[in-house]
């Protein structure tokens, strides 16, 4: 019986304490892209140099796009049209 109430203190200590757990999770870190326009742009309002990069589109990926969204979200999407 004590052994119980001896689990069951340390079992509510441990989530009480666990509240504040992601407080301290994390490292502050220094941003190596912080002011490159190619990855954010000139100035917020505009986009980033590689949006500029277009890509022709290539047609023997779509079935395994397809397959890898249904394995992601169980099944068709909007994004997906299927005739």
């Amino acid at each position: 019986m004590k052994f119980n109430k001896i689990v069951a203190f340390v079992a509510c200590l441990a989530l009480l304490s666990s509240c504040d757990y992601q407080k301290y999770n994390h490292k502050e870190q220094k941003d190596l892209n912080l002011g490159n326009e190619y990855v954010y742009g000139v100035s917020p309002d505009s986009l980033p140099r590689q949006m500029a990069n277009k890509y022709e589109a290539k047609p023997e990926l779509d079935a395994r796009v397809n397959d890898i969204r249904e394995k992601l979200y169980g099944g068709i999407t909007s994004a997906v049209v299927k005739e």
